[in-house]
């Protein structure tokens, strides 16, 4: 018969015969329960001088059942191999596969968040540890909060969790954030990605050739980026390009001038080379035929273009052609057209907006006012 444990400072209500294997206890302070990591040898902290045995009993369980069943990171694996999640659209699975690694990493007093058992999450924990990303990183700790969120409440629905701790924890303010890149800035930028984009792919130097052109008409037709690179030939009418604005935005029909029309057929050649080149037919419909594409002739996605991009800023940076603080978005493009855009109401039409509430958030021009007339 093997001997009772003896335990110094053992809190009263803890049978010593009845411990599980694999916890032990450590006084020091006011006493917590441990466990040590099989990989790394390091000890863990998994519950306090409080918890019951059976408490006890359901870590040891949890732990010995492989795999750490049932923490955090167990719950997001789940996650992420349901149909749920296969069926959401690619760039949103691919920006929560980068929240999952965020969120298993957060660091806790008793380990990472991926490694604490899910079940006993408390709202009080989530809320301090999105407080101290919020600190620096408001957006960031938004952008977390809905996908675990989102995660939990799969997770009780499956029998994961019984109940979200994340439930009353309330979005962060975030800084407003309107860049309105000059237009000093802009040429630069452009020049360098029309000349760079003509090198040959994958060399020294050499960027997207499609993203002076994604500027171009992003800028000219107060386009967002996904509207840019949705536009077909179905958009190419004899009197100008019709948009294809989202998020309730009235479409609007921009003009030809000379340099929207020279931006269009920029596009439409660089197009016309990539089917050359892969040899790929020509789609029937109009509405097939984007005008931007890829470097192998398919349709630009918002992944490929919003890397393309990221690159492209960092290499002018790391040149010193770019300051960081000169650093700016494809969607602020859009905020520098309608700025530019002379008259109120022309603004209006020309961003599709419905409201001059909507309008406020792009047009950022300072208006000028004549003094006051003095009057006696």
């Amino acid at each position: 018969m093997p001997r009772p444990r003896r335990l110094d400072g053992l809190p009263a209500h803890i049978d010593p015969r009845r411990i599980p294997t694999g916890l032990f206890w450590d006084r020091s302070g006011s006493g917590r329960w441990m466990v040590r990591d099989a990989a790394t040898g390091k000890a863990q902290r998994v519950a306090g001088p409080e918890a019951p045995l059976s408490e006890l009993h359901a870590i040891a369980e949890e732990r010995a059942s492989g795999a750490q069943r049932g923490t955090v990171a167990h719950v997001l694996e789940a996650f992420h191999a349901s149909a749920d999640f296969k069926g959401l659209a690619p760039r949103t699975r691919d920006d929560y596969e980068r929240q999952q690694t965020i969120a298993c990493a957060i660091p806790t007093k008793i380990g990472p968040l991926g490694t604490l058992v899910a079940r006993r999450l408390r709202v009080p924990l989530m809320q301090t540890l999105l407080d101290r990303i919020a600190v620096d990183h408001p957006t960031k700790a938004n952008h977390l909060l809905r996908y675990l969120r989102r995660t939990f409440r799969w997770g009780i629905t499956r029998g994961h969790l019984d109940q979200d701790p994340t439930r009353a924890i309330r979005q962060f303010k975030e800084r407003a954030q309107r860049r309105l890149p000059p237009h000093q800035v802009i040429d630069r930028v452009r020049e360098f990605a029309r000349t760079h984009g003509q090198l040959s792919p994958r060399t020294p130097g050499s960027c997207a050739p499609y993203l002076w052109l994604v500027m171009e008409l992003g800028y000219l037709c107060r386009l967002r980026p996904v509207e840019t690179i949705t536009l077909s030939d179905a958009h190419g009418t004899p009197d100008g390009v019709l948009t294809n604005r989202r998020k309730g935005s009235r479409d609007s029909l921009v003009r030809w001038t000379p340099r929207l029309r020279a931006a269009w057929d920029a596009a439409i050649a660089l197009r016309a080379k990539a089917w050359e080149r892969k040899r790929l037919p020509t789609p029937i419909k109009p509405e097939h035929r984007y005008v931007v594409v890829n470097e192998t002739g398919q349709r630009l996605g918002m992944s490929g273009l919003h890397t393309a991009w990221q690159r492209l800023m960092i290499q002018m940076v790391a040149g010193g052609l770019l300051d960081t603080s000169e650093r700016f978005g494809l969607h602020d493009l859009k905020r520098r057209g309608i700025t530019d855009t002379p008259g109120r109401a022309a603004k209006l039409e020309a961003g599709g907006h419905r409201s001059e509430q909507m309008l406020a958030v792009y047009d950022l021009e300072v208006p000028a006012v004549e003094p006051p007339t003095e009057t006696r």
